[in-house]
């Protein structure tokens, strides 16, 4: 029996267990399988059969991970032009490989997680790209929602806010603290956001001192400010949240760039759109400031701004950085100058709308 290990997450698997796998979904003969070295936990599979090239996704973090993917996959793939893994299969069971898996079409085009790939684009071409994610961001936006909400796999459907869920989001409910002070109540998108970024910094202030006093009273100033533009009417649209080009695969078409592909949806959700120009303008502006004005850019001219922009984008903005700052000090690893505070860091994305020229 011929067998490898994948990742650490996904263990070691046999030729047999992946033919049992497309067998599930009539896919074809087994003919090879490939490590995916991108992405930070190891759940993906290149798989390859007679039938065509997939990916195998495994090992949901959670039992939504899958079926909240394949909600969204679905939707963006009927109601836009957006290209994503469609059909999104998924197999519940756990006969296989203990684990519950899905399967869907590998997206062709090059893969920007790869350092090599990236390297060898010209300036022309990184600019092109940035257009591009842009461009395609708006796209993926077109899918609307009446509410504000997140999918729950219980009743096929988007339920409107909860704190205490949002709180904990994406862990269970299991703080006895948190379920003890926060009643469960439903909450609008703005006061989600907020919420959020108080208590991901409240959370890092519990790991070490680099999240200080005068870095909240900062982050209260700059919510302060963005009161009366965070209120008020907008369409509730597709959030990815993590929107990013190691997230899609991009192809030149007669010299003109596009995303081929997306993937990764597990923290889709439906929101401000707004919200998910941070992330990528953030990795843009450590890179060259001038690719997050390109994107910035591109995309105000395909979906304009509501009225408040350049005074909610910095608690959007405030709101990625958060959760990528507690993460980094809950796993004690940074991959910035470690004396620095929260505002140390988090200053420099959310000062940088006047400098994206939109």
């Amino acid at each position: 029996m011929c067998a490898y290990e994948y990742s650490k997450r996904l263990g070691i698997i046999s030729v047999e267990l992946f033919q049992a796998a497309l067998n599930r979904f009539s896919l074809g003969t087994f003919v090879k399988a490939e490590p995916v070295p991108y992405g930070l936990f190891g759940q993906n599979v290149f798989l390859t059969s007679t039938e065509g090239e997939f990916v195998l996704r495994g090992a949901p973090h959670f039992a939504w991970q899958f079926p909240t993917e394949q909600f969204f996959v679905q939707l963006l793939h009927e109601r836009t032009q957006a290209s994503v893994p469609w059909p999104y299969l998924i197999d519940p069971a756990k006969d296989i490989f203990g684990w519950s898996y899905a399967v869907m079409p590998r997206m062709p085009g090059l893969q920007l997680a790869d350092i090599e790939v990236k390297s060898a684009l010209s300036e022309e071409d990184r600019r092109g790209i940035a257009r591009a994610m842009a461009e395609n961001l708006a796209l993926m936006q077109k899918l609307v929602w009446p509410i504000p909400g997140r999918y729950d796999t219980g009743i096929n459907t988007v339920r409107p806010f909860e704190l205490r869920q949002e709180l904990a989001w994406p862990f269970p409910i299991e703080d006895d603290e948190l379920a003890r002070m926060v009643p469960p109540t439903t909450v609008t998108n703005s006061e989600r956001i907020v919420a959020r970024i108080r208590h991901l910094l409240a959370c890092s202030r519990k790991y070490n001192n680099r999240t200080t006093v005068s870095d909240i009273e900062w982050v209260e100033g700059l919510i302060a400010d963005a009161e009366n533009a965070l209120v008020g009417f907008f369409q509730p649209c597709f959030v990815m949240e993590d929107y990013k080009e190691q997230n899609v695969v991009v192809q030149n078409v007669d010299g003109i760039w596009q995303v081929s592909g997306v993937f990764d949806f597990m923290e889709a959700h439906y929101g401000d759109g707004e919200a998910d120009l941070s992330r990528t303008v953030a990795m843009y502006l450590d890179e060259d400031p001038e690719l997050a004005s390109e994107f910035v850019c591109a995309y105000v001219s395909k979906k304009r701004p509501r009225p408040g922009f350049a005074e909610r984008f910095p608690v959007y903005m405030l709101a990625d950085r958060a959760i990528i700052w507690e993460y980094c000090q809950r796993n004690g690893s940074v991959p910035w100058d470690e004396d620095w505070s929260f505002r140390d860091w988090a200053s420099r994305y959310t000062s940088c709308f006047s400098m994206l020229q939109v």
